[in-house]
């Protein structure tokens, strides 16, 4: 079996130390045994082009190790999906690791032990097809995703960081306006009017802690849809608490939830889409769920999904 560690050196912002990362890595694989290769990305989705390399010259299993946020490993992911005897795992050291909140608080800390993912076992999941570019997590386009893309606009401005930079990117964007014109296409409805967001759920958290749909799950061959229509910005608050805690039941005259594994959206204006964190402009987006699409290594441990005897694993 080989072992690929893909370290992001600018996983954690200020707080990166991909030196240290790549060192304890080192450490426990001489230790611990076994072929391993360390790879430091050097620019946005080279990650893919190293995974695919590695796939191709490796005649045994190989697992690859996201060694950074939910963006290292969607990078890893779109380089994984689909490849047989090809694995993806997350080893979080960035400052958002949304997608293994999905598997609770203990679980999600069994990830940060290499100890806990070489000795892992492995499983399909799913993973969301964004015309070409995978997903594994959630999918969003409208109020949310633009708030998200323009905090990086302004959490670099001084004295302007952190939650601070939220605070400016959603001001701004209410200005602006919240609402867009869509056409909206499940398999069996077809919808053209102003939406506020609509999200398309693999995972559970995205966004530093939003959990929209509390029972998603990415193996059930399903996406859990929010539509939410367009509202004034006054009931805005209201949204983003009860949305970012999972109640939209509680919202049921903007807010309604469909299950399927194909959307389709579209607009006279581009949008921007949030695929796991990353920005996509466009002005037609489709996302399909494909089932199983994605091998993933989960540590040995683990109680969501507990490992059967027979090597395979199951609930």
């Amino acid at each position: 079996m080989k072992h690929l560690f893909i370290v992001n050196p600018v996983a954690g912002g200020k707080k990166s130390r991909p030196a240290e990362t790549v060192e304890t890595i080192r450490r426990f694989m001489d230790g611990h045994g076994g072929d391993y290769d360390i790879y430091v990305t050097k620019a946005p989705m080279d990650a893919c082009v190293r995974i695919r390399e590695a796939a191709d010259g490796c005649t045994e299993d190989l697992r690859v190790y996201a060694c950074g946020g939910d963006g290292t490993l969607n990078e890893c992911v779109n380089g994984a999906a689909g490849r047989a005897g090809v694995s993806v795992t997350c080893y979080p050291c960035g400052t958002g690791n949304d997608f293994i909140r999905t598997f609770g608080e203990r679980d999600a800390a069994l990830f940060r032990s290499l100890e806990q993912l070489v000795e892992g076992f492995v499983r399909p999941i799913d993973v969301i097809n964004c015309d070409g570019r995978y997903g594994v997590n959630i999918c969003s386009v409208g109020f949310d995703a633009r708030v998200g893309t323009d905090v990086h606009k302004y959490s670099g401005i001084p004295l302007i960081g952190g939650a601070a930079g939220y605070v400016v990117s959603l001001g701004v964007n209410l200005v602006r306006g919240i609402t867009q014109q869509m056409k909206m296409v499940l398999p069996d409805l077809t919808e053209e009017k102003k939406y506020t967001l609509i999200c398309a759920c693999n995972g559970r958290f995205y966004g530093g802690g939003f959990n929209p749909v509390t029972d998603a799950m990415p193996d059930d061959g399903l996406m859990n849809i929010l539509a939410v229509n367009a509202m004034s910005p006054l009931k805005v608050p209201a949204l983003i608490g009860k949305y970012a805690k999972g109640r939209y039941r509680e919202m049921s005259d903007c807010i309604t939830r469909y299950d399927s594994d194909r959307l389709e959206l579209s607009s006279p204006e581009e949008f921007v889409v949030n695929i796991d964190g990353e920005a996509v402009f466009t002005d037609h987006i489709t996302f399909a769920l494909e089932h199983n699409r994605l091998s993933f290594l989960f540590p040995r441990d683990m109680e969501f999904y507990r490992p059967a005897a027979d090597g395979g694993a199951a609930l």
